[in-house]
């Protein structure tokens, strides 16, 4: 089935104002409908605040279809289930800090870890626009690279620099762990000097042999790639501030209660300076 629709999930919170309007502006660069979800307990409850996000919508945005979809039950749920088809999914978050947002399992997270299709998150502390949350100074798009298999995600973020008219920065972090023998310091000897050179020979060359055949495809989109041996949360959420979005894989792994984020997916979610976009890979 093809995917004709953005969906944004609202509460009448602050933060989901923004998600509204950052859903919109993304609706109205695929060129598709907007579809607006409001999960109560009591269906009763959601006319007024569903009003209000259409007459929101459709005084920054007149022409854009939108529709308007009150369901009865939980939030992360009813959002996955309108998601499922969907061009992508949109939905705002407070930013919980630590360990403490992750105890408490917002609907961004369980949506994070769930969702089969694009999951754009916004900050509650990211500032809107008339026409969508605002980029910072580069107003790039940002795409974060793992490893040569996310290549769903770097078309994603291609055809999202396309759409924006931004130039796209792609970087790849990585880390070297020698395992030094107990008891002793580790020390950087010759075997593993070289082993470190060749290390970083191949993890320079991949953000390129992730991009290489998309250059082709975007002519328009300026490409700028590179590697860095650094910690990836700490690299990734640093360069978000001069960025429009960021892109990553949804990398997940099987835990006891269902498919769990990885660390670095965690941390751009709860403190990212821009909004999050996550291209799902499935539990690996």
């Amino acid at each position: 089935m093809t995917a004709r629709h953005v969906v944004v999930g609202v509460d009448g919170s602050v933060v989901a104002v923004r998600a509204l309007d950052e859903a919109a502006a993304e609706a109205v660069r695929l060129g598709t409908d907007l579809e607006i979800v409001f999960a109560v307990t009591d269906i009763d409850e959601a006319g007024p605040t569903l009003k209000s996000a259409v007459e929101r919508v459709r005084e920054r945005h007149p022409g854009l279809p939108v529709s308007i979809v009150p369901v009865v039950g939980d939030a992360a749920e009813a959002l996955l289930r309108r998601g499922r088809v969907a061009a992508l999914t949109v939905v705002g978050s407070r930013g919980l800090p630590g360990f403490a947002g992750m105890v408490l399992g917002s609907v961004s997270l369980r949506l994070a870890a769930r969702t089969l299709s694009p999951l754009l998150v916004v900050r509650g502390d990211q500032v809107s626009r008339p026409d969508g949350p605002g980029p910072g100074p580069g107003g790039e798009v940002l795409l974060g690279i793992e490893s040569d298999n996310d290549t769903d995600a770097a078309a994603y973020a291609f055809a999202e620099a396309a759409r924006r008219g931004s130039p796209l920065r792609v970087l790849h972090a990585w880390t070297y762990r020698h395992l030094a023998p107990v008891g002793l310091a580790p020390v950087p000897t010759r075997r593993v000097q070289d082993d470190i050179d060749r290390r970083s020979q191949n993890e320079t060359a991949v953000p390129e042999r992730v991009v290489t055949s998309l250059r082709d495809q975007y002519p328009e989109v300026p490409v700028r790639t590179r590697a860095v041996r650094s910690g990836a949360a700490h690299a990734l959420l640093e360069a978000t501030g001069n960025a429009a979005v960021i892109v990553v894989a949804a990398h997940r792994r099987r835990g006891r209660l269902g498919p769990q984020l990885g660390p670095v997916t965690t941390a751009l979610l709860h403190h990212a300076r821009c909004p999050v976009i996550l291209v799902p890979m499935g539990p690996e």
